[in-house]
């Protein structure tokens, strides 16, 4: 949950670097918290819920998702490439599992400040 509550605190950091652990720790936690707010929503009767909630956590994922493509060595313009259908989604998901660079533009190795 921490993953998830950092990601959260940093939501317009667009530069630096992300862990894969950090990246996909959010995703995880997204992805669960979405679905309870959709079912939360279905109960009440009041479906815009999760509508509300996506529209709320647009710019964090964008910002975490150009921070672990900047840990790859990538720039955060390779997000675009997700607008091509199937093909775009593909490419991303090699580049986010993809493990860490040493040393980039970007930053020092998140795994090593961990150490």
């Amino acid at each position: 949950m921490e993953w998830y509550i950092s990601v959260l605190k940093d939501y317009a950091t667009f530069s630096g670097r992300a862990r894969r652990k950090e990246y996909w720790m959010f995703i995880l936690f997204n992805i669960i918290v979405s679905i309870v707010i959709n079912v939360v929503g279905a109960v009440i009767g009041f479906e815009m819920l999760g509508l509300i909630y996506s529209l709320a956590v647009i710019v964090p994922s964008l910002a975490v998702g150009a921070r672990r493509l900047h840990d790859t060595g990538r720039s955060g313009w390779w997000l675009l490439i997700g607008l091509i259908p199937l093909i775009g989604a593909i490419v991303l998901i090699i580049f986010f599992v993809q493990d860490s660079h040493e040393e980039n533009n970007y930053g020092e190795n998140p795994k090593l400040a961990a150490a």
